[in-house]
C-alpha cells in the first residue's frame, strides 16, 4: 500500500537530484535510473511519476524558474519604483544563480528547448516574464521601453551565458548590463 503524502517528497527529490546529476555530468547524458538512484528510489517510480526524462528535467526547470520568479518578486517588493530595473538587472545575474548545477540546468534547458515543445514554451514563458518585467521597469525612463526591453533582455541572457562560462565574472557582468541600460536610457525620459 503506498505511503500517503510522499508523493510530493518523493517528486521534490527527485528534481533536486535530476539538477546534481545533470549538473555533475554537464550534460542530459544521464539516465533516469541514476536519477532515481541519487534520489533514493527506484527508476520504475521515478518514471511513475513523471513518465519520461524530459519531464523530469522540465520539472527541474519549472523548480529553478519558480525559486527565480521568488527572487525577483522579492527584488521588485524591496525595490523603489526609479531603481526597479537596477533591481531586476541585479536579480538576474545573482551569484546564486551561478551555481554549477543551475548553471549545466540553463545550459542544457536551451538546447532542449530548440527540439522539444514543452521546453520552448517554458522558455518562452520565461522570456515573456522577464521582457513584461523589464517593460514596466523601463517606463519612463525611456520613450521605447518594449525595444530597449528586448534589448536588455538579450543582454541579460548573453551575459549570463559568458559570465557562465567563464568569460566574465558575475560582478562584471552585472557592471556590464548596467553600463549598458543607462547608455540605453534617453537623457529626455530621465
Amino acid at each position: 500500500m503506498p505511503k500517503v503524502g510522499q508523493e510530493p517528497i518523493r517528486r521534490a527529490a527527485l528534481v533536486a537530484a535530476t539538477i546534481e546529476v545533470i549538473g555533475e555530468a554537464g550534460s542530459l547524458d544521464v539516465t533516469v535510473s541514476q536519477i532515481a538512484k541519487r534520489a533514493g528510489m527506484s527508476s520504475a517510480l521515478a518514471h511513475h511519476y513523471f513518465g519520461s526524462k524530459a519531464q523530469i528535467f522540465l520539472a527541474a526547470m519549472r523548480q529553478i524558474l519558480t525559486d527565480y520568479g521568488q527572487d525577483v518578486r522579492a527584488a521588485l517588493q524591496d525595490a523603489a519604483p526609479e531603481a526597479r530595473l537596477e533591481a531586476l538587472i541585479a536579480v538576474n545575474l545573482d551569484p546564486s544563480h551561478f551555481q554549477p548545477a543551475t548553471i549545466s540546468a540553463w545550459l542544457n534547458f536551451y538546447v532542449l528547448a530548440q527540439r522539444d515543445p514543452d521546453a520552448a514554451r517554458l522558455l518562452r514563458i520565461y522570456q515573456g516574464r522577464l521582457r513584461s518585467n523589464l517593460i514596466h521597469a523601463l517606463r519612463g525612463r525611456t520613450a521605447t521601453p518594449e525595444a530597449t526591453a528586448d534589448t536588455l533582455g538579450a543582454l541579460i541572457d548573453g551575459v549570463y551565458l559568458r559570465a557562465a562560462l567563464g568569460g566574465a565574472g558575475i560582478g562584471d557582468a552585472q557592471a556590464q548590463v548596467l553600463s549598458v541600460a543607462q547608455a540605453l536610457l534617453t537623457p529626455e525620459a530621465q
